[in-house]
């Protein structure tokens, strides 16, 4: 185990770096970001997958990370999916003007992978943020995921890579949209469901393939994501109590010199 020198935005603090028990970067900066344009990035294994259009990814083996807030980058780290799963105490986590640029390399750029890269992340967050969390499942009233009784209407992903993109970006009520999938899941899609819908989405399908589709809908002229469900991808939504399991910030603090 050995410690280096880190610099942020004037000030100097000490990283633990290479302990086997807790896998880390071989360099890593945090610091306080000029930007708030939005945050972007992510971290770019040997076996990550990145979609056409896209910003250039980071260098082979590196997480980059612009303009973040810390609840922006702990849903990185942890893939959770939806922002609406996280739960933070301090106000400056997921709100404010408190954004942090991030860019740390791996020892072995050529090999990593991303999960591998995603758990240096996690442990780079709890040591620099000096953070702590916890993980709660707790019973809401949302909508449960179901095959329909007419049956389903998917077939089997035929594609190389998964691939989730929609028409007209960020569904609205106001628009009509489209959602274009590459093997996705059930569990990719009800997480999808939990962002632009009126309450939390779980998988209840009992499906465990991957799937290629389409699904169109229309707010305002039909028709409704419920109805275009059914009709399009032959699965249905059942109002019901569903187990929600939230990513709970117990407490964090800015980095600062120590």
């Amino acid at each position: 185990m050995r410690r280096a020198a880190i610099g942020l935005t004037g000030f100097v603090i000490w990283a633990t770096i290479g302990s086997a028990a807790s896998p880390s970067f071989e360099v890593a900066s945090i610091k306080v970001a000029k930007s708030r344009e939005g945050v972007r990035g992510g971290c770019h294994g040997i076996d990550s997958k990145f979609q056409s259009g896209e910003m250039a990814p980071p260098p082979l083996g590196r997480c980059v990370i612009t303009s973040g807030r810390l609840s922006h980058v702990i849903n990185i780290a942890w893939g959770l999916n939806n922002m609406q799963l996280l739960k933070s105490g301090p106000d400056w986590i997921a709100r404010g003007d408190d954004r942090f640029d991030i860019e740390a390399k791996a020892e072995n750029p050529e090999s990593v992978t991303e999960a591998e890269l995603l758990e240096m992340l996690q442990n780079l967050l709890i040591e620099r943020f000096h953070m702590t969390f916890h993980r709660e499942t707790v019973e809401n009233s949302g909508f449960a995921l179901v095959v329909q009784k007419k049956g389903l209407k998917l077939k089997e992903s035929t594609a190389d890579e998964p691939k989730v993109s929609f028409s007209g970006g960020k569904p609205t009520p106001n628009r009509p949209v489209t959602l274009k999938a590459r093997r996705c899941s059930m569990k990719t899609l009800a997480n999808l469901l939990s962002q632009f819908g009126s309450g939390a989405v779980a998988d209840q399908t009992g499906l465990t393939g991957e799937y290629d589709f389409e699904l169109s809908w229309d707010e305002a002229a039909g028709p409704a994501l419920t109805s275009a469900l059914q009709d399009q991808l032959g699965l249905r939504l059942e109002s019901r109590k569903v187990p929600v399991t939230y990513f709970v910030v117990d407490a964090a603090q800015k980095p600062d010199a120590n």
